[in-house]
């Protein structure tokens, strides 16, 4: 891979299709520097590498996953060098001068990869009571000759907070993919609401949207709430329920992720139920007792 990745780096080869060479041996290189990847392609070739092979019967019969190159032969280039410059070890210079590789300090300084993003779907019942969410990941890990990889699946434990906000970020320092020449990246999930049937949240608060009919707006009338910790709260209306009007039940909402005793508030909006239609005598009723 050395060889042929100085003779055909873009920096350094103007040919057409240097470009297009310095990939294949890129994605050659990715291929055959990974053992279970290089079985395969060893006994079944690029066709069975790319398109799945069974498993064992114990398995089900099952396909592997098809190999995909993903196409950053740059990657493989610095994940090898340790740096965009191959030549750094036979140079003492006093400052980095641009050697068509990013500067000739490039190899034995690692770089640490970018953050790997992930949603965490919760439940507004999971980010009310608090949980512990387990996240399965596949990762590359080093191999004991510290060259090579190989793909592992590790299991990372979210102490979930009571009230944690939409993008909240919990980090895990250094558990991307590891590399000879880099520094993994850390992995970061980004708390996401997961959509409700009773409820959306708005900061700290809760809110509920109550449907009753046109009598009990002038009436008033008792509402039932099913709560996320799964109480039935009982919020009586007295008042008379106009359009745009709101009921506030104080310390039902969400709790507040730093203050572990303080809750937001439950706000309660209506829709008003108006009936079809009214017969003669109902509309006189009404009249009178409306006029």
């Amino acid at each position: 891979y050395r060889k042929f990745a100085l003779k055909y780096h873009p920096d350094r080869n103007t040919a057409i299709d240097a470009v297009d060479k310095f990939k294949e041996v890129s994605e050659a290189y990715d291929v055959l520097s990974n053992g279970v990847r290089r079985a395969i392609y060893d006994q079944y070739g690029e066709e069975g590498l790319k398109a799945g092979v069974p498993m064992s019967e114990a398995e089900g019969h099952t396909f592997t996953e098809g190999y995909v190159f993903h196409g950053d032969a740059e990657r493989v280039f610095r994940e090898f060098f340790g740096g965009n410059n191959p030549y750094a070890d036979y140079f003492q210079p006093e400052s980095d001068a641009d050697m068509g590789f990013g500067g000739i300090h490039g190899r034995g300084r690692k770089k640490q990869d970018s953050p790997v993003e992930k949603e965490l779907l919760l439940s507004l019942e999971e980010l009310y009571t608090g949980c512990i969410k387990k996240m399965k990941v596949s990762r590359r890990v080093l191999n004991d000759d510290g060259h090579t990889t190989s793909i592992r699946e590790k299991i990372l434990t979210i102490p979930v907070k009571k009230g944690w906000k939409p993008n909240t970020r919990i980090t895990f320092a250094q558990k991307g993919d590891e590399g000879p020449n880099n520094i993994a990246a850390d992995i970061v999930f980004i708390v996401k609401d997961r959509e409700h049937d009773r409820f959306t949240r708005k900061d700290a608060d809760l809110c509920y949207q109550a449907k009753i009919s046109l009598a009990d707006a002038l009436a008033g009338c008792l509402i039932e709430i099913q709560t996320l910790d799964k109480r039935i709260l009982s919020v009586p209306i007295n008042e008379i329920v106009k359009p745009g009007f709101t009921k506030i039940v104080p310390g039902e909402g969400m709790p507040v992720s730093n203050e572990s005793t303080k809750k937001g508030n439950l706000i309660i909006t209506f829709d008003i139920v108006f009936p079809k239609n009214l017969t003669p005598e109902k509309k006189s009723m009404a009249r009178k007792a409306l006029g």
